[in-house]
């Protein structure tokens, strides 16, 4: 069983992989912008993510566009994501291979 909890987190985390900022040409798990992601018993996927700004111009489509890829993930029941701005997101949060990317190593 925790062995497909794991698999099932693993491709959550691939398909974040998958997507972009369309303003920094980092995926959205590299850049830092998901805080969390659960699985729970029932294969129901909580994500707790931030945008780079409150102001950003994809605030609206960029969550609908995670939500949906989530969903159709295979295995993936429901999907709740909670968008948060605390803490306020800052290039610190990036991966290393992002900093590496975009020049800031």
């Amino acid at each position: 069983m925790e062995n497909e909890f794991l698999q099932l987190e693993n491709k959550i985390i691939e398909t974040l992989k998958d997507i972009f900022d369309p303003e920094i040409p980092v995926n959205i798990y590299e850049l830092g912008l998901i805080y969390e992601v659960n699985v729970d018993d029932d294969n129901n996927v909580k994500l707790v993510m931030t945008l780079t700004s409150p102001n950003c111009p994809v605030a609206e489509s960029l969550p609908a566009e995670v939500s949906e890829r989530v969903k159709a993930i295979e295995g993936v029941n429901k999907v709740e994501l909670e968008l948060t701005f605390e803490p306020t997101w800052d290039k610190d949060m990036m991966s290393e291979e992002a900093k590496l990317d975009l020049g800031f190593l």
